[in-house]
């Protein structure tokens, strides 16, 4: 089994190697034939130069096809990592754009640029699907084992039957079986162990065994398991220590944090203003009501806020005073609203309230307080999620979809929570601009829920 996944992890990597280096191979071949002839009338020019100008680029594309999961064929389905590939090719060619517009200090002519972009794409289709055809039928998909407790397991074998060809749940067995008769089971012919919604004791039993056989475990965490992730490692004596901190951000995290905040609220605010208002014309123009809609949210610590947006929905949408997310199809929403929420512009106003120091561009998703009185009755740790200040976008959205459920977004957010940095909040901030472009992120909860939890 070990021999199989180091090939397999070979074969996926020597896949990923042949469509990054056939990319920068295109760029290679557009810089000298098409690009160095402009450059070198501006710019006197190295020999060796050639070489450093291919070399930022291979450095940037494998950034950023690592940054967006452009790398992971076989781990995604092939159109979205098509359009993690698209999408990181475009944002490696915007800069390599500038890098060429500042040698011949002017706009470079988009023409040729253009049609270089049109060919890698074009390429990354075409090898992406050829390479996801090689995988399927080179590598079938893992036969697995579900172990559960009690509660409805429907959700999660519909998640494992949309990968169809990356798992196969062949059989599915309650723990009241037996952790004895779960261990025989898993000797017999599967490829890994999906431990579900199990007792904590019962999955470490299962976990040592597995361990001990080198068979695979695929495991749904639970909060504690989520917190002890970020927990930090201490070698205070000759044991093994774990420290869980009784705060989140250091003082010097939440300055730069703050920092980081203004500066990218006040440069996106003066960039977005022509959007913004043609945003606000259409919403005016529609229907005549209200620009911006106002609504009670709470960031950290509890503390409610007004949060800003522009109304996507009627005015009376919400008349008989019930708190509800957006479904899907939802008629309260009218055609500009649905246009604006589509491209993300109901979010702009936001600007304002991470300026005025309410949010920050990352952390978790603000909740209106009757939602999260709602999510509470379920489970009492959702308030840890307001542990830090509430974002524009963060580790759910990046992650999850709109309509994933409370628990597993409050899981995200932990994980964001407990394992807070500087450069996470970056990385986070590059990833947001895939996931608004990406539809899953949008789709609404289901009818036949009042918030995201099912009746």
């Amino acid at each position: 089994m070990k021999k199989l996944e180091s090939f397999k992890r070979l074969i996926l990597l020597c896949m990923s190697a042949v469509c990054i280096g056939v990319q920068i191979g295109i760029y290679g071949y557009f810089w000298f034939v098409h690009f160095f002839p402009n450059v070198e009338k501006y710019l006197p020019f190295w020999e060796r130069g050639h070489w450093l100008i291919i070399g930022i680029y291979a450095l940037l594309m494998f950034f950023f096809y690592n940054m967006y999961g452009g790398v992971r064929i076989g781990y995604k389905k092939n159109a979205e990592v098509i359009f993690s590939q698209i999408f990181a090719t475009v944002m490696v060619n915007v800069i390599t754009f500038a890098q060429l517009s500042l040698m011949v200090l002017q706009i470079y002519d988009i023409r040729s640029y253009g049609c270089m972009v049109l060919l890698q794409a074009v390429w990354v289709m075409i090898w992406t699907n050829i390479a996801g055809f090689i995988y399927k039928n080179v590598f079938p998909p893992r036969k697995l084992l579900l172990v559960h407790g009690d509660r409805p397991i429907e959700g999660i074998l519909d998640k494992f039957a949309s990968r169809k060809d990356k798992f196969e749940v062949c059989k599915c067995m309650n723990i009241s079986e037996g952790v004895d008769a779960v261990n025989a089971e898993a000797l017999e012919r599967y490829d890994a162990v999906v431990l579900w919604d199990i007792s904590t004791e019962d999955r470490n039993k299962i976990m040592k065994f597995c361990y001990g056989q080198s068979i695979r475990i695929y495991i749904m965490p639970k909060i504690p398991d989520v917190i002890m992730k970020g927990a930090e490692e201490l070698h205070l004596f000759d044991t093994p220590l774990f420290l869980t901190r009784e705060y989140v951000l250091t003082i010097e995290q939440r300055i730069i944090k703050r920092c980081i905040d203004l500066f990218c609220a006040l440069f996106l605010f003066i960039l977005a203003s022509p959007f913004m208002l043609l945003t606000a014309i259409a919403v005016k123009v529609y229907d005549g009501g209200p620009v911006l809609y106002k609504q009670v949210r709470c960031t950290v610590g509890g503390r409610e806020f007004f949060i800003l947006k522009f109304r996507s929905m009627r005015v009376d949408a919400e008349k008989d005073g019930v708190a509800r997310l957006a479904s899907k199809g939802d008629s309260r929403i009218t055609p500009v609203g649905r246009f604006i929420r589509k491209v993300r512009l109901d979010e702009l106003p936001q600007l304002i309230n991470i300026i005025r120091g309410d949010m920050s561009f990352i952390g978790p998703r603000p909740e209106r307080p009757e939602i999260i009185a709602q999510y509470r009755e379920e489970m009492p740790e959702f308030e840890f999620r307001m542990k830090v200040k509430a974002g524009l976008a963060g580790y759910a959205q990046v992650y999850g979809k709109y309509n994933t459920t409370p628990y597993d977004k409050l899981k995200l957010d932990l994980a964001y929570i407990e394992n807070y940095s500087v450069w996470l909040d970056l990385k986070l901030m590059m990833l947001t601009l895939k996931v608004l472009l990406w539809p899953d992120s949008t789709e609404g909860v289901e009818s036949n829920q009042v918030t995201a939890l099912k009746k």
